[in-house]
């Protein structure tokens, strides 16, 4: 989203329009115990925190110790993991730049991350998102069913898709990028052999030049592992989150899309209000 987060009506309206068929497309990873993730990252986990037996054990809720004939309880979990698991969005202060560790707008890390969160340009400053949605299947359009490993997606390439596809990119639009990769998922070994693919510099440009609302990919990192620039290690998210205040969506599946050969679509995705968190969890969906 840019940082001016208000809601275009007349947007959100041509966006409604775009549905033909009323297909769903669900473009999320689903989240579970020991699901794929970065290194650097916690481990997903859910752990059962409140069970019928223990409560009534323990008698410590007034529901149950009190007037409990029918033997009423419930079941509750704890939810553990970062915001960045699975389909997500990265929220403006998840990368930092330079001697002051500074996010977009020049915020400073060392000034403005408390010990609950960032204090600016977190999650909760990321809206609702209904708008158009753009496939670019560069997997499909290369004629393979995903990408080798670092394949380099440029503005060339994102040009030639478009093209090939007669699709075009609009102001407001999400464009999403198909590498091929989450039609292995979530098998890790299957899913490796296209490691490190991505968007390049160039490609990045070209894209934050149609200024999108955001933009994803079906990877873990949207842009080129290794990036090949010496000294710049990821030039694509300083580009688009830094300098450009667009989001980046990771790991959005956009299987379904191109087996249907869907290329334009209402995007729907509703980034959770979470105060201080550098990201959010997402279940989007294409509606075709």
């Amino acid at each position: 989203m840019s940082e001016d987060t208000t809601i275009d009506p007349t947007a959100v309206l041509a966006a409604l329009s775009l549905p033909a068929k009323g297909t769903v497309h669900d473009l999320g990873s689903g989240w579970w115990r020991g699901m794929p993730g970065v290194s650097c990252h916690p481990q997903f986990n859910v752990m059962t925190y409140r069970t019928p037996r223990g409560l009534h054990n323990q008698r410590d809720f007034w529901m149950i110790a009190d007037d409990n004939d029918r033997r009423f309880s419930f079941v509750s979990e704890l939810v553990m993991g970062t915001s960045h698991t699975g389909t997500h969005i990265d929220a403006l202060c998840h990368v930092t730049c330079g001697e002051n560790d500074e996010w977009h707008g020049g915020v400073s890390a060392n000034d403005a991350l408390g010990d609950f969160g960032a204090l600016s340009h977190d999650a909760s400053e990321l809206g609702p998102m209904l708008c158009r949605g753009v496939l670019l299947d560069v997997a499909g359009f290369l004629g393979g069913g995903r990408l080798p490993a670092q394949f380099s997606i440029d503005d060339t390439v994102l040009e030639q898709t478009a093209a090939a596809q007669g699709v075009e990119v609009r102001a407001g639009d999400v464009v999403l990028v198909r590498t091929g990769q989450m039609r292995d998922w979530p098998d890790p070994e299957a899913m490796a052999v296209s490691d490190g693919v991505g968007v390049t510099i160039e490609g990045a440009r070209w894209l934050s030049a149609r200024r999108p609302s955001a933009v994803g990919a079906d990877t873990a990192a949207f842009e080129r592992v290794p990036s090949g620039i010496p000294g710049d290690p990821q030039p694509v998210h300083l580009h688009l989150i830094f300098e450009h205040a667009i989001p980046i969506m990771e790991w959005v599946n956009c299987e379904t899309l191109a087996r249907d050969g869907v290329s334009e679509f209402l995007f729907v995705a509703l980034p959770l209000n979470i105060t201080g968190a550098t990201g959010s969890m997402i279940r989007p969906v294409g509606i075709a």
